[in-house]
């Protein structure tokens, strides 16, 4: 299993600063690739003040030149807002520049603020989305010119001018939240399938529908649906103990939750309760996410594994500012330390090794010391033979 966030990003709100607030950002994924995370996904927004970056091409070419071994992706890329052919292009040319770094994540476009400066109607963007990938696929990997036009855009003979880097293409998926529309593209294309906000309790239907629905369509459509490149997206916020990280998040959850609730319009993913422990309670009762322990994301990603009736690729941490920047630090540096590595079978050598070498440590310990003493008498007895 990988691990990684998905960075919408959510700064605390008020933004006191965007200049330190993207900073932070950047920071926050320079931290990642250090500690041996596997993704970031990068979002793209608009309006509302607080998700401020609109652009996640631009952030990760930025990004990419200062970290080395994470892979980057759009989380996700408004498909419908831009030019399949612009889109087909800015994707190549970033596979070819990260050397393979690059996934490109598509979603409709979340915030329907975003989508009325530009005369789009919330209504018609995942209809908008199905037609976009279906011209965007054959730009990244067909061999003839492209020819459409739409309400929104027309192309003419258009062809990108390099092929992808990544043999075989570049990954793309979609982003699937409380519609079947992100399944239904996943499934045509036989794409990766970036699941935000199913795994609450009382939407685990939701969770096994989406890979249900992107099956039946891969089966349509003649493609495949593959489990590696399933991401199951959710916050957390680690630490040391239960009671501490209960104190840590004070600092900004409210902040997110009181976004979330009356200022993005985005009905599929609003967080329950109006004080903050009933927020706490809603976090960790939901099945959303995890307030708490490593121990309580190692059981709450378990159950995740057991509900997807089949396992999934990634768990993604939707990136937040709940604590102030030493306790996130701290937060991912235990899930590092005490979390990824409980699925990912990096422990089981180093555990047999020590049992190894505890099991033999007596016996090789005597053998040890005699060979000291050997070497001692060697040595004395040389010295003894030379000439006085």
């Amino acid at each position: 299993m990988r691990f990684g966030v998905f960075m919408a990003p959510f700064h605390a709100s008020p933004v006191k600063s965007p200049v330190a607030a993207l900073a932070r950002d950047l920071e926050t994924i320079k931290l990642l690739d250090r500690l041996g995370y596997d993704e970031a996904w990068i979002g793209e927004h608009h309006s509302c003040g607080v998700e401020l970056i609109a652009s996640p091409e631009i952030f990760i070419a930025h990004v990419a030149a200062q970290t080395k071994s994470i892979k980057l992706g759009t989380g996700v890329l408004s498909l419908p807002y831009h030019n399949p052919l612009w889109v087909a292009d800015r994707a190549i040319l970033l596979d070819h520049l990260t050397r393979g770094r690059f996934m490109l994540g598509l979603g409709p476009g979340s915030l329907p603020t975003d989508a009325s400066m530009i005369g789009l109607d919330p209504l018609s963007q995942r209809g908008a989305l199905e037609e976009d990938t279906d011209v965007l696929m054959r730009l990244l990997n067909g061999a003839e010119p492209v020819t459409i036009k739409t309400d929104r855009y027309e192309l003419r003979e258009a062809l990108c001018q390099l092929r992808p880097y990544t043999q075989g293409g570049l990954e793309v998926g979609v982003a699937a939240i409380a519609s079947p529309s992100g399944p239904r593209i996943a499934g045509k294309h036989g794409l990766s399938l970036l699941s935000i906000g199913a795994t609450m309790t009382g939407d685990l239907d939701l969770l096994a529908q989406h890979w249900d629905v992107a099956e039946e369509r891969a089966a349509q459509f003649g493609t495949t649906m593959d489990r590696g490149g399933w991401r199951l997206v959710g916050p957390m916020h680690l630490a040391e103990t239960k009671e501490q990280a209960y104190a840590e998040v004070e600092h900004g959850l409210d902040d997110w939750c009181n976004y979330l609730q009356h200022v993005a319009a985005v009905p599929h993913f609003e967080p329950g309760g109006a004080t903050f422990t009933e927020r706490v309670d809603w976090i960790n009762e939901s099945g959303i996410g995890v307030i708490g322990t490593p121990e309580d994301a190692i059981r709450q990603i378990s159950l995740l594994d057991e509900q997807s009736k089949g396992g999934f690729g990634a768990y993604l941490m939707m990136a937040h500012e709940w604590t102030n920047p030493a306790a996130t630090a701290r937060h991912y540096e235990l899930f590092a330390e005490a979390v990824a590595p409980h699925f990912q079978q990096r422990l089981d050598r180093l555990a047999a090794t020590e049992a190894q070498a505890r099991k033999l440590r007596t016996e090789l310990h005597q053998r040890q010391g005699q060979a000291l003493e050997e070497a001692k008498a060697r040595h004395a007895a040389e010295k003894n033979a030379q000439p006085a």
